[in-house]
């Protein structure tokens, strides 16, 4: 999903600051975890309302900002383990279509297996 340009420029950053030492996957799982935690506190204790007002607001550059962090994160443990994103993703729909079929969980919400 990260076009290959940015993530050469990503691996570039990393390498040219000798961190790779430090990014093996469980770390960079750990991590992806952490920057997704600090993304739900942008949400956090916060109205529709409250959320829209900050969207509109100069607080977006930081809900941006920790998209970003989850997405770099996202990208070295991918780029690390060989796994394709783009390919993964499209698989896991196929599935999701299988799992989730429209003529039962459309406007639905509950659990895959809670309906019948």
């Amino acid at each position: 999903m990260i076009e290959p340009q940015l993530l050469q420029k990503l691996i570039d950053f990393r390498r040219e600051r000798d961190w790779e030492q430090f990014h093996n996957p469980k770390d960079l799982a750990i991590s992806l975890s952490i920057e997704a935690s600090e993304l739900l506190e942008w949400f956090q204790w916060k109205t529709a309302e409250e959320i829209s007002q900050q969207l509109q607001s100069e607080k977006r550059v930081q809900l941006e900002d920790e998209l970003a962090d989850v997405a770099v994160y996202l990208s070295y443990l991918c780029h690390d383990l060989g796994v394709d994103l783009n390919k993964v993703v499209a698989a896991k729909m196929i599935k999701n279509a299988e799992k989730y079929p429209v003529e039962k969980v459309k406007a639905r919400s509950d659990k895959y297996n809670e309906y019948s």
